[in-house]
Order: C-alpha cells, then sequence, then structure tokens
C-alpha cells in the first residue's frame, strides 16, 4: 500500500491490516499511551473544504504518534489555481514525510499520489471518504462484534461516505443497503465493483427505494446530511425529497433490538435525523467520530512509518 486513496484500491489482506492497526493503537493508547513511531515526521494536510474532525484526528494521531501535522488552507496552496497539482505534490514531497488531502474533485487527490514521492492520504474526495470507513466499521465492530453478515444499511444520498461504506462491507463480507430516493442512489458502476468484492468476501450489495423494507432487521444504520458541501445549490430541493428516508424512533423501532445508529457529523438534527435517535441509546455517534482519530492513525503508521513511494519527476 503506497498511498491510501480510496477503500475500493485495497486489498482484503491490506483492509484487516488497517483495522487491526486501529484497534492495536487504540488500546495502546488507552493504556500508557502510544509509541513515538513518527518521531521527526510531519503530515501536510491540505484543505480545499473546511473540516472539524478529519483536520483535529488527523493532528492529533500524528501528534500521539510522535510526528507532526501541518495544515494547509485553501488559500495558501490554491490546488491546481496558483500553481499545477503535479508541481505541488513535488514540492510537498521535498518538505513533509505524507501529506494529506481533503478536495473536492477525486482526480485531485489522485494526481496529487502520481506525482508525489511520499504517500498520499485521500481526506475526503466527492468520489470516496476512505479515512470515514475505516473508523466506521471498527465502530460497528466494537459495538457488534463483528462486521462479516451484519445487515448495514445507509440512508439518504449515495455520496461519497455511502460508497467508501459500500465498498468497506463489501471487502469484510457485510450484507450492506443503499435506501436512496430515485435519482439519488449510488451509481450502478461503484455496485458492480463491489459485487465483484462480494463474490470473495460472501457479502452482499443491494439498493432499494424504500427506508422502512431497508429499515427492517437492520444491525446498524447509518446516515448523512442529505446535501453535501458543494451542493448547497440543491438543498431546498433535497429538503422536500429526502424526509421519508430520516431516521427516527419508528425507523429504528423496525431494525433488531440492538442496532447501532451512525452518523459522520456534522448532523442536521431534525432532518436527516431525530434529536431523539441521535442522543438515544442506539447511538453510537461520539464514538464514531472518536474512531476517526484511532482508524487515521493505522494510516499513518502503516504509510509513513515504512518506504516512501516513487513518483514522476
Amino acid at each position: 500500500m503506497k498511498h491510501f486513496l480510496a477503500i475500493a484500491d485495497l486489498s482484503p489482506a491490506e483492509f484487516n491490516s488497517l483495522l487491526s492497526t486501529a484497534k492495536k493503537l487504540k488500546a495502546e493508547w488507552r493504556k500508557r499511551g502510544n509509541k513515538p513511531i513518527l518521531k521527526n515526521k510531519t503530515l501536510g494536510m491540505v484543505f480545499q473544504k473546511p473540516s472539524l474532525r478529519t483536520r483535529v484526528s488527523f493532528d492529533m494521531a500524528m501528534l500521539h504518534l510522535g510526528g507532526q501535522a501541518l495544515y494547509l488552507s485553501p488559500n495558501e496552496i490554491g490546488l491546481g489555481q496558483r500553481e499545477s497539482i503535479a508541481d505541488v505534490a513535488r514540492v510537498l514531497a521535498r518538505y513533509v514525510q505524507g501529506v494529506m488531502a481533503r478536495v473536492f474533485a477525486h482526480a485531485h487527490v489522485v494526481e496529487l499520489a502520481q506525482y508525489s514521492s511520499v504517500p498520499v492520504i485521500n481526506g475526503l474526495s466527492d468520489h470516496e471518504h476512505p479515512c470515514q470507513a475505516l473508523a466506521d466499521v471498527l465502530t460497528i465492530i466494537e459495538h457488534r462484534g463483528k462486521l462479516k453478515g451484519l445487515k448495514v444499511v445507509f440512508l439518504g444520498d449515495g455520496n461519497n461516505v455511502a460508497r467508501s461504506l459500500m465498498f468497506a462491507c463489501a471487502l469484510g463480507g457485510a450484507h450492506f443497503v443503499c435506501a436512496a430516493p430515485q435519482g439519488y442512489g449510488l451509481d450502478e458502476a461503484s455496485i458492480a465493483q463491489a459485487q465483484t468484492f462480494c463474490k470473495k468476501s460472501g457479502g452482499s450489495v443491494e439498493q432499494i427505494h424504500d427506508p422502512q423494507a431497508a429499515a427492517r432487521d437492520a444491525d446498524v444504520l447509518y446516515t448523512d446530511v442529505w446535501a453535501s458541501m458543494g451542493q448547497e445549490a440543491e438543498a431546498a430541493a433535497r429538503a422536500k425529497i429526502f424526509p421519508p428516508f430520516q431516521i427516527n424512533a419508528a425507523l429504528v423501532a423496525l431494525a433488531k433490538p440492538k442496532c447501532v445508529v451512525l452518523h459522520c457529523l456534522p448532523a442536521h438534527r431534525g432532518s436527516e435525523i431525530t434529536d431523539e435517535v441521535m442522543d438515544g441509546p442506539h447511538s453510537v455517534v461520539f464514538d464514531q467520530a472518536e474512531n476517526r482519530m484511532h482508524a487515521q492513525k493505522a494510516v499513518v503508521a502503516l504509510l509513513m512509518a515504512g518506504k516512501q513511494t516513487k513518483a514522476k519527476k
């Protein structure tokens, strides 16, 4: 694993290695603190989008492992505007030992990796949010004991978070269901790719448009905002279409008694999820938020403590 750009890029062995490393580092941190395996190493963090969890969790992950993180705002970089992405990659690689990029277009993080001689991590793109999916699976395993065989239901927009979760479930042998309004589901190409993973893992992938049918007997219910960053112009229209897919007490009642509820945050309380559910006994949302830090520790540990990559000159 030279870079961490998408869950779909991982082999089952790489996926399981990341999860086991995250669990180990979390346990180590809670007992006596992490070993400084990234001492004298710096992660450059390139942001095109604002962030709470991504910035703070990566910053603290590096700190806990003995390294440091350098925040680079949109105005400081101007990725692909002030200078080419290839040149940004070449320059940053001379200064830091790893790059995390939170971008709009997935092609931008792919190009950074193409020209970088140090590992590149996708902190979020319009196509995938792989760091979030690792934290999601870590949380599910902590609360349900496993991923394989569970029914994991995502309700709402078939976005980057849903796509990465689908790939993670497919790699881990879970039964993933995306319940979205007509026209807002996951693309067929991604579903087909996930189904190829299911052939080896024993999992399954399904997309339907009935939230009640999806939630019935679910082990995990998951939702995200109905309009992501960059979709603000669609927010009013989506607000009229998505209410049947809200996670509320009635929907949770259809799931299994030990069902857990996840949300990647930030949440629009009263829209995609109610206060009653988010603050209720099924919610593991804030455990999930903490696990962003531990999952990302695994990513930086496995990428930055090892050998550097080769890139185009």
